[in-house]
Formats: C-alpha cells, structure tokens, sequence
C-alpha cells in the first residue's frame, strides 16, 4: 500500500471586497480556493493506492474548502469526504487493459482538484463551470496502438454516487500521445433531470498539451455542453476555451500564464446569462521537493454586473491576488 497526502493553504485579497452578508465572502466564480481576504485551507487530501497487479484500489480521502464544494456541506452520506474510492483490475492476457469500479475523478478538463498538479493556482472557468468533479459507476481504458488509448465509461451521471432518474451516462474517452503532445478527446452524454430520463445532459471536451521543450509547455482546452431541460424543443448551451502556458526558468522558479473565454449563453452553468473572461498569472516557487509557494493575479470580467462588491453593489469585473503554500508527500507525488 502506497500512502500520499496533501496540505493546501492560501491568504486570498479582493480588490472588491466583498462581504460575508454580500456572497459569503467569496470570489465570485471560483471554487477550492474561493474565499477571500482571510487565511484558509483549500484542501488536504490522504492517498492511499495499491497498484492494480492484476487487481487493486484506490482511497482518496479530501478535506476543506475542496470538499464543501465538491460535495455539499449538509452531505451525511458516506459519499461525503471521498474523492476517489475504486477497485481496479489489469486482467494478465488482456493486453494493458483497465477496468475501475467505484467513483473516480472525471476524464474531461485541462486541470485536475490538486493544486499541484495545475500550472496556476486557481481553477480556470472551464474547471469550474463547464465539466464535472467524478463519475461513480464503471471505466475502461485499453492500449489500441502505441499512441492511442481509448477508454468507455458506464456511469450515475454527474458528481453522484446514488441516481434520481433512471438512467445512465456514457462517457467515450480517447488520448493520443507523442513525444512533444497529447491529445485528449472526451464525450458524456445521458439524462440529467431529477425522476425523468427525459432531456440529456451532452459534454464534449479536448485538450491539446503541448511541449516543445523540457522548460515549455502549453495547452488549448475547449469545451462544449448542452442540457436539454424540458426535452427537445428546449435546451440550454454553454461553451469556451482556454489557453495556457508554462515556462521553467530554473529548478526552483516557473511562470505561468492562462487566458479563457466562457460563454453560458442561457445561464445554466453559472446562474446567469453572460460571456465571461478571466486572464491569471502565476508565479511558483519550490523551496524543495514536496514545498512550494505560488502567488498569482487574477482579472475576470463579465458583459454584465455579476460580480459582489462591498455589502450590496454590483460590478462588471474583479480583480484578486493571492498566495499559496502547497505541501505534499509519498510516491504518488
């Protein structure tokens, strides 16, 4: 058994300053490390793996603020607290294949629930707004060539483990990989209305990740959604893209830089109907293996006044600095 864990901290400012009676003292659009000008945890997290040899698990435990979002607060269930819990097998003739039963984190997005593993400290719009956390129900993934993996999903739907309509969602998963890029094509499709099977709920999601060289990399993420609510004659969209770039200057110093556009045209994703943009910067600096602090800035901005300032005004943009400790440890890290 292979134990890891993760303590994520930060001291979020801003620039609005909303208040506690406003929105709960948050910054508006994000998740994980949402509230703002005070110290919090964003989220520690305990690993524990058994590498599938030809079966095995997988426990990852989560606290914090990560966790409120993930799963509601009020939540008794025995979902509560778990990111991934899942059995795994690698049958010995079936040539690399996996199957994963339980609940795992999603296969869309540009950007994973650990802040180490990410580029910038917070979680791009996309993350947030367009794709799910975790999927309960079964996964598969087989090598069909050297470069391409190609993988079927069997799931509740969306950030569930128990389902209220009935049905079930199908997730079609494909990566190919080469030495200087990868590319990531994802697709959900299945009911999402409580007690009906009615309306489906459609996720198309693809990252390229590029790196050129040991010190560069970048990505392009986009994402499609659409929910039909009522059934086919109504329906709503959501759609944006993202790009990123990371630069390693040494072995301790790297920069990072992400612009994003998301649309949300009938205000399914985020509550209200509006076009947003977001652009962040990030600087990180690791004092060793295992510690790391990153201090970033970051501007979003809306075509319409979404965003809380003070007790009751609202404004159009939002600007907010932040800085983070990340510690972390075991092999999976």
């Amino acid at each position: 058994m292979d134990f890891s864990g993760l303590i994520d901290g930060y001291y979020s400012y801003n620039a609005n300053r909303p208040s506690n009676a406003a929105n709960g003292q948050v910054n508006d659009l994000y998740n994980f490390n949402d509230k703002t000008d005070q110290f919090s945890l964003a989220m520690a997290e305990v690993d524990i793996t058994h590498a599938p040899s030809p079966v095995g698990a997988t426990v990852d435990l989560i606290f914090g603020r990560a966790n409120d979002l993930i799963h509601s607060p009020t939540d008794k269930s025995t979902a509560n607290y778990i990111e991934q819990a899942y059995i795994s097998a690698t049958p010995p003739k079936w040539h690399g294949t996996e199957i994963d039963f339980g609940q795992f984190v999603t296969s869309a997005g540009a950007e994973v629930i650990e802040a180490d593993n990410d580029w910038n400290y917070s979680r791009s719009l996309l993350f947030a707004w367009a794709i799910p956390y975790y999927h309960f129900g079964l996964r598969t993934s087989t090598p069909v060539t050297k470069s391409w993996t190609a993988g079927l999903q069997v799931v509740n739907g969306w950030n569930n483990d128990v389902n209220n309509n009935g049905g079930v969602t199908i997730g079609l998963t494909s990566l190919y990989t080469k030495p200087k890029f990868n590319w990531a094509l994802n697709y959900y499709v299945g009911p999402s209305n409580t007690d009906t099977q009615k309306g489906y709920r459609n996720l198309i999601d693809t990252t390229i990740n590029l790196t050129p060289t040991p010190k560069f990399s970048a990505y392009i993420n986009y994402d499609y959604g659409q929910n039909r609510s009522l059934g086919p004659e109504v329906s709503d969209h959501w759609q944006g893209f993202a790009i990123d770039t990371d630069f390693v200057a040494t072995a301790h110093n790297s920069f990072s830089a992400r612009g994003e556009y998301f649309s949300d045209n009938e205000g399914y994703a985020t509550g209200t109907a509006q076009k947003l943009k977001e652009v962040t910067g990030t600087y990180q600096y690791k004092w060793a293996h295992g510690l790391e602090t990153r201090v970033e800035v970051r501007h979003d901005w809306s075509n319409v006044a979404f965003f809380h300032k003070g007790n009751t005004e609202m404004v159009d943009g939002q600007t907010t600095a932040t800085v983070a400790f990340i510690a972390f440890f075991g092999p999976k890290y």
